[in-house]
């Protein structure tokens, strides 16, 4: 089929899950979270978007600042590119598809989040991922993956493009959209496997 499967392996879920009964009422915790300092220097808590029964979830890093800026989940070059990767490529609506973060808020002063600020965070991806079920999890970049899967990985080529048995689902790592700006000659590449990703929907 042109693509490799890498062996089964377990993520590292310490942080308890939180309890809530719906989606809606676990979106409502998210909005309205405190639980690190990113909660004061953002304009809000970005959610996620999308179709929250969706077979494709997208898991980006943490909230850039034009995100944040802009409340939108395709802002910026990066978004214009990452959609069109879904409309192009993969031939899906970014409604039908679900978009989140592994950290909900902008960084502070554009840091990368530390790991305190993610394992505040962690256990809202978790549960999102149990409501939407998705068939199909894509990761943006090299952080998004590692976070959450735990994985300790040392070079992002021995897992890029793979798909990945992942719990009950299929997990597929892919270059972040705003490292292919830096990069445009890993298009190519990217453009390979997201036909991987299409083939697995």
């Amino acid at each position: 089929m042109g693509f490799s499967y890498i062996d089964h392996f377990d993520i590292n879920e310490t942080t308890e899950i939180q309890k809530t009964d719906s989606f809606e009422s676990l979106s409502k915790t998210i909005q309205n979270c405190h639980l690190c300092d990113l909660s004061k220097s953002r304009k809000q808590s970005m959610i996620g978007y999308g179709n929250p029964h969706a077979d494709l979830l997208i898991v980006d890093d943490f909230v850039s600042q034009s995100q944040d800026s802009a409340n939108s989940y395709y802002a910026g070059r990066s978004g214009e590119i990452l959609k069109k990767m879904i409309e192009n490529v993969l031939e899906l609506d970014i409604h039908d598809i679900y978009l989140t973060h592994t950290v909900k808020c902008k960084p502070l002063q554009s840091n990368i989040p530390s790991q305190s600020e993610w394992d505040s965070c962690k256990s809202y991806l978790f549960t999102q991922l149990q409501f939407i079920k998705p068939k199909i999890i894509v990761t943006l970049g090299v952080n998004a993956y590692i976070n959450l899967t735990n994985d300790t990985i040392k070079n992002f080529e021995d897992v890029r493009g793979h798909v990945i048995d992942f719990k009950n689902y299929k997990l597929i790592p892919i270059y972040h959209p705003q490292f292919l700006l830096r990069n445009p000659e890993l298009k190519k590449i990217t453009f390979n496997d997201l036909n991987t990703i299409k083939s697995c929907l």
